[in-house]
């Protein structure tokens, strides 16, 4: 077996991509979309035309509308392609807006039901913010499922499952990054920040029994991958992931709720002040949630200004 097959044992496959033809070329289970994904699909293309529809379907909206419903009409597609779940992620631009958060994850659900999708098909992506996981605490007790996005650090990965939130996605090619860029060093296998971070994670969950997901993402090589071999599910973008298909190398598991049983871990209690002292505590965590923040914000406005041009 090739190393992606060999990970499909021990891990669930998710496709991090608005591109169709990846997802029918590697059969994953879940997608994940975000802004900057889309906008990247919406510039081929083959894609354009979902663009123009959304514009065309919905003459007299509000832009913000629009795009609400393009984010959908992929989702609805994607989902005639994958068995599971998509995640389509807010408006990073409310981050800190537990109410507007809210407000939009009922929008986004109740525009895929209107398009007969089961909402349990569905994951909202919010980022991990206070104000964001506060959102997915009460969106959870409506039945609604959320991708906790933008997770870089322990305190907000706690938030997340005491919130109750459905599946969390720690950054592991982000945390590398600002590693890497801080200390100078090339960092490989088991040694790799974003790898340990997200073991660190996976271990406090499962010793401590919370049942939220642990979906590893953002991803700058397979040696990440395979070293998460085992995690809930690892979501890969269609070039790693043909990478992976082209690779016969040995992947073993790594991650496992046995033996997460020995980490030498405390468990922790956090309250507001406490979650957003230990996130400043983190420069990492802070810099790469505020750069996360930033950068979509900027591709949500791009995607606005398409919109535009074709009303």
């Amino acid at each position: 077996m090739n190393q992606l097959e060999q990970l499909k044992q021990h891990t669930t496959i998710v496709a991090d991509t608005g591109d169709f033809q990846s997802m029918k070329a590697f059969a994953p289970r879940d997608a994940t979309t975000n802004p900057s994904l889309i906008l990247k699909a919406v510039q081929k293309d083959e894609y354009k035309p979902m663009l123009e529809k959304a514009v065309r379907d919905n003459a007299g909206k509000s832009i913000d509308e629009i795009i609400d419903r393009l984010l959908v009409a992929f989702g609805v597609e994607i989902l005639k392609i994958i068995p599971g779940r998509v995640s389509t992620e807010t408006d990073a631009r409310l981050s800190f807006d537990t109410e507007a958060t809210i407000e939009k994850g009922r929008t986004l659900i109740k525009l895929y039901e209107d398009a007969d999708i089961a909402r349990e098909r569905v994951l909202i992506k919010i980022a991990s913010t206070w104000e964001g996981i506060r959102a997915a605490e009460v969106l959870e007790k409506e039945g609604i499922r959320c991708n906790m996005t933008l997770l870089f650090a322990l305190p907000q990965a706690i938030a997340c499952a005491e919130a109750g939130a459905q599946l969390i996605s720690p950054f592991v090619g982000r945390i590398y990054d600002w590693y890497k860029k801080a200390t100078g060093q090339e960092y490989a296998g088991a040694d790799d920040p974003g790898v340990q971070s997200v073991k660190r994670i996976y271990n406090y969950y499962r010793k401590f029994g919370y049942k939220t997901e642990v979906m590893g993402a953002s991803f700058r090589n397979t040696s990440q991958l395979t070293e998460l071999a085992g995690c809930d599910l690892l979501t890969i973008s269609p070039e790693l992931l043909q990478k992976l298909a082209d690779n016969d190398a040995p992947v073993t598991r790594k991650l496992s709720a046995e033996s997460a049983q020995a980490a030498d871990l405390q468990k922790l209690t956090l309250d507001e002040k406490t979650f957003r002292f230990m996130l400043n505590e983190d420069a990492m965590g802070t810099e790469k949630l505020a750069e996360g923040i930033r950068l979509f914000c900027a591709d949500a406005v791009k995607l606005e200004k398409m919109v535009a041009a074709l009303r």
